[in-house]
């Protein structure tokens, strides 16, 4: 009889995982994986005691019914992962510190702004060697989340510092591993006159922990896990057909480890990022982060949720900044903010791809992502494709600028179209001069315009000014515009996910970003 599937984190198949069974009758029956994962016992219908172990897999209990639907055990690989739950918080609030890790291993709490400081030491994992792996659950762990509670035991907790960024804490085991899990603190009061966005949202769409993200079998696992990721994901195996073709997704947890937001500790904020995600990612916001301190601006950091939430008072503040990918937004949202600049306030949005999914938060951990059937949007190369602009509004009619996938996975350096511009005094440039040629992107070299990339819309508002182009091949280059006149407010944006990596590098892009936050504090 088929009893089901074991696979790993990643749902990927695990063969030869040894496996018994043991119903009502206390009769142990064993039998072992097969290449494909697959679990045949010969046992009768009816519920059992299962026991699952493998070499390089944390053992595990669980329980099952034969006969019925096949089973999705789940066996977590022994390396290191964990989560701050919940990931962001408000200063001299506590949050949990949820860990496995096969080895025994050291706590400690870090900022991440101008450079990466220890803030405090937070202890060791306080188990008996063995029992600080958790087991993962079975199931659709991607949507149903991962409860790494300790049991009986309190749980080791951490309380948000009173000066609010961008926090990791560090996992450390005693063979020299390392693993860095995020942590948003915002103020309990606003403190700063500018606010910046962290992407949590986006960050919970790309996050594959499970075996499923909004890339990775978005529209839930299938019937058996992959054997090999390559030949059997719809992502690689067929590219041709896009990532989203059903009208509905299931949810996404925010609540599990995020392995992706990890930066090593080699890493420098100096230095390329060097990790595929980090380029997108936590990583990048870093480099931003560092940039404000640097250049004297205060701020305050916020999740995206937060804003959601409704507990980001947006009245309080000069200016809102979005980071390098806000790519998936809840509605609320997106009113809040054009709301606010209607009347009066500035955004400076220094990324690409921007709002460009509508998100909906069920409750404080999941999130269900709107994509609908792509099929039905707009061209692929045109300024319709965006599931924003399909569901409800152009994003375009706000930031000035929307996605198309010309350009992706290009970089380039801008070319100056309006030299005369405030936003280019002091800089020195010219018409057709480039900037933006310098970068810390380690994932995709070339400048300063690239990844993914915005461009003048038809949804533009009127007034709309281009101040540079990118020079990617094919029109694929993001567009750098002022909308000087948005209601009562105003909006710069450069229409690129590389921006970002290129404020620490190139001196043309951090004396624009300055001139604009210079202008947008001042002209208030």
């Amino acid at each position: 009889m088929l009893v089901g599937y074991v696979s790993d984190e990643n749902d990927v198949a695990i063969a030869d995982v040894a496996v018994e069974l043991t119903g009502t009758d206390g009769v142990p029956v064993s039998c072992r994986s097969s290449a494909s994962g697959r679990i045949d016992a010969d046992v009768a219908p009816g519920r059992y005691d299962v026991v699952l172990a493998r070499d390089g897999y944390g053992p595990k209990r669980t329980t099952a019914v034969a006969g019925a639907e096949p089973v999705r055990f789940r066996l977590l690989g022994e390396r290191t992962y964990g989560f701050v739950w919940p990931k962001e918080a408000t200063s001299g609030s506590t949050a949990e510190l949820r860990v496995s890790c096969p080895r025994p291993y050291r706590l400690s709490l870090w900022r991440y702004g101008s450079a990466r400081e220890q803030v405090a030491p937070l202890g060791m994992g306080e188990h008996e060697p063995g029992a600080t792996a958790i087991p993962l659950p079975d199931g659709d762990v991607a949507g149903s989340g991962v409860d790494w509670s300790p049991g009986e035991f309190p749980g080791q907790r951490v309380v948000a510092p009173e000066r609010g960024g961008l926090y990791f804490v560090h996992v450390d085991d005693d063979r020299g591993g390392f693993h860095g899990l995020p942590w948003i603190v915002s103020p309990s009061a606003p403190a700063a006159p500018v606010a910046v966005l962290a992407s949590d949202l986006t960050w919970t769409a790309y996050n594959s922990f499970g075996g499923r993200s909004n890339y990775l079998n978005p529209a839930g696992l299938p019937p058996a896990p992959a054997v090999s990721r390559r030949q059997d994901l719809a992502f690689y195996a067929h590219p041709e057909r896009g990532e989203w073709e059903d009208e509905h997704y299931p949810p996404l947890s925010l609540r599990r480890p995020d392995p992706d937001q990890s930066i090593p500790f080699a890493e420098d904020v100096d230095g390329p990022t060097t990790t595929r995600p980090g380029a997108h990612l936590a990583a990048a916001d870093w480099r931003l982060l560092a940039w404000l301190e640097r250049q004297g601006y205060g701020y305050d950091l916020y999740a995206e949720s937060r804003l959601d939430r409704g507990e980001l008072p947006l009245d309080a503040y000069r200016v809102l900044v979005l980071g390098c990918h806000p790519e998936y937004w809840t509605y609320g949202m997106f009113r809040q903010v054009r709301d606010w600049v209607h009347a009066g306030g500035r955004l400076l949005h220094l990324g690409g791809n921007g709002l460009n999914c509508e998100v909906e938060l069920l409750d404080d951990d999941r999130m269900v992502v709107h994509n609908g059937d792509t099929r039905r949007l707009g061209p692929g190369d045109g300024p319709d494709w965006s599931r924003f602009t399909h569901r409800r509004e152009p994003e375009a009619a706000l930031l000035g600028v929307g996605y198309d996938q010309r350009g992706l996975l290009t970089a380039a350096p801008y070319e100056v179209v309006e030299p005369s511009h405030w936003a280019f005094a002091g800089t020195g440039v010219t018409a057709g001069s480039r900037f933006g040629e310098r970068s810390l992107n380690g994932r995709i070299l070339g400048g300063a315009s690239g990844h993914e990339t915005d461009k003048l819309s038809p949804h533009s508002p009127s007034g709309t000014t281009l101040l540079a182009r990118g020079l990617n091949a094919d029109g694929g280059g993001a567009h750098l515009v002022h909308v000087p006149a948005l209601g009562r407010g105003e909006v710069v944006s450069t229409g690129s996910i590389a921006y970002v990596m290129a404020l620490l590098a190139d001196d043309v892009v951090s004396t624009l970003t300055r001139n604009v936050l210079d202008r947008f504090l001042a002209d208030r």
